[in-house]
Parts: structure tokens; C-alpha cells; sequence
């Protein structure tokens, strides 16, 4: 799968940028941005993830990028026929002021949800459980986080009338949102707010959070809440997951 590209919005404004990461370096975008930008355009999830991109908000924060993701699986029907087993957005917000309730400059913000099996819906600990997966994933995968918040809806629907055949349904859906850690050893926020003229890259990227690595994680969230098992021989240091009960192919 190509590396995925998305949509920059500069709020100032309130016009889109253009498309991916490769911004000029006079465009106004805060270096800092460009390599958090860079690291999600970088990753390449598992091919049962289909990430693309979305336009993003526009008055959530000065910077702002969004991807959204679908979980796929082949049906055991019809081979050539994806069902979809999940799906999702991840935004990434940027205020180089800082924000207050962040505690930073950069925040995501993600909304999962999925279908579930009759099994699962009932399970009176569900919304603990699946707040568990959240956190677990970005823990599994070593990033640093704080200040996280959110909500876990369960709904339920019931079908009467001319559609009363069908089976009573249950989705789950996860709205989330919390403040990326940047990397050990990374300067203070004056320091960063005011790079020296002419520093390279590597001055650039400091105190950028791992994006890729967040990214990761919330995939593997995806992947989770869609039952899917984990994909094959985990990476050095990273715990797999509990597998969850449904929804399963079908």
C-alpha cells in the first residue's frame, strides 16, 4: 500500500492546504507540523486497513490534518466481496502557542466504531473493555501520551414493521482524544517556539511526537474492535492484544 496522504487546514484562514507533507518550508505551516505531518504519511498499516484521506476541521486548532480508515475482511461467500468490519478518523491538531487543556502543542482526537455480535453487546463491562483497547494499543506500542479523555457509546436497535425480519444489532463507538508525548530529551516550549535561523531537520523534529507510532497504535485499535487477530509475529517489545469475541467474518 502507498504511503497514505492527507489534507493540512490552516485556520488562520480557513483555506485547505495542499495535499501530503511536502509543504514548502515559506508556506506558513510550523516546521514542527510538517514532520508530525511526514510521520503519518509514512506509515503502511496492515492490507486488512484501508487508510485515506479526509478533509479536516477547520476551527479546532490553527493546524490540523485527518485520515480516516476502514477495516476490511473477505467474506467467506464471496471472495472478491470486502466486508467492512470497522471504520474510523484520526485528526491531528497543532496550536505552536500551546493549549491549555492539552498540556501541549499537538492533540489527537479519534472516532471508532464497529458493529458488534450478540455475544459481545452484552457484556456488561463492554465500555470499560473497550476503553482498555485504547489504551492498551498506544501502551503496546511504547508511545508516550497524556491527558486522555472520551466516551464509549453502546447502541442498540431493534427492527419493527416491513424491516421487523432483521436481527437486532449493537454498535460501539469510541470518541477519544489525547495529548501525544514528545520524544525523551526534547527542549522546553520556548526553545521550541523560537528555533535557531537556519537549523536543519533534525533541530526542526525536535519535540515532534512519534505520529507514526500513534498512528500504529490506533490502527491496531481498528483492528481490535473488529475482531480481527493479531497479524502474525509481533515486533520486538510490543504486547499482543487481547482477541475480542465478534464482529468475525461472516
Amino acid at each position: 500500500m502507498a504511503a497514505v496522504q492527507g489534507h493540512l487546514s490552516n485556520g488562520a484562514d480557513g483555506a485547505d492546504g495542499p495535499d501530503g507533507a511536502d509543504l514548502a518550508d515559506g508556506d506558513g505551516t510550523p516546521p514542527a507540523f510538517r514532520h508530525a505531518v511526514a510521520g503519518l504519511c509514512a506509515v503502511r498499516p496492515r492490507p486488512e486497513v484501508e487508510l485515506s484521506p479526509t478533509p479536516p476541521p477547520r476551527r479546532l486548532a490553527p493546524f490540523s490534518y485527518a485520515l480516516e480508515a476502514v477495516v476490511a475482511a473477505d467474506t467467506a461467500e464471496d471472495e472478491d466481496q470486502d466486508e467492512e468490519l470497522a471504520e474510523g478518523r484520526l485528526i491531528l491538531l497543532h496550536d505552536p502557542a500551546g493549549h491549555d487543556s492539552w498540556r501541549g502543542t499537538f492533540r489527537l482526537v479519534t472516532l471508532v466504531h464497529a458493529d458488534l455480535e450478540p455475544e459481545m453487546a452484552a457484556d456488561p463491562l463492554l465500555p470499560e473493555v473497550c476503553w482498555s483497547w485504547l489504551t492498551g494499543a498506544l501502551e503496546a506500542r511504547g508511545v508516550s501520551y497524556r491527558r486522555p479523555s472520551g466516551t464509549v457509546t453502546r447502541a442498540s436497535s431493534h427492527y419493527f414493521g416491513g424491516i421487523g425480519e432483521r436481527e437486532p444489532s449493537t454498535r460501539i463507538e469510541i470518541r477519544a482524544s489525547w495529548t501525544p508525548g514528545e520524544p525523551p530529551g526534547a527542549p522546553g516550549r520556548a526553545e521550541r517556539l523560537r528555533p535557531e535561523r537556519g537549523a536543519g531537520p533534525a533541530a526542526e523534529a525536535a519535540g515532534v511526537p512519534d505520529t507514526a507510532a500513534h498512528l500504529a497504535a490506533w490502527c491496531d485499535l481498528l483492528c481490535q474492535i473488529a475482531g480481527l487477530p493479531p497479524a502474525g509475529a509481533a515486533e520486538a517489545g510490543v504486547v499482543s492484544l487481547p482477541q475480542r469475541r465478534g464482529p468475525q467474518p461472516r
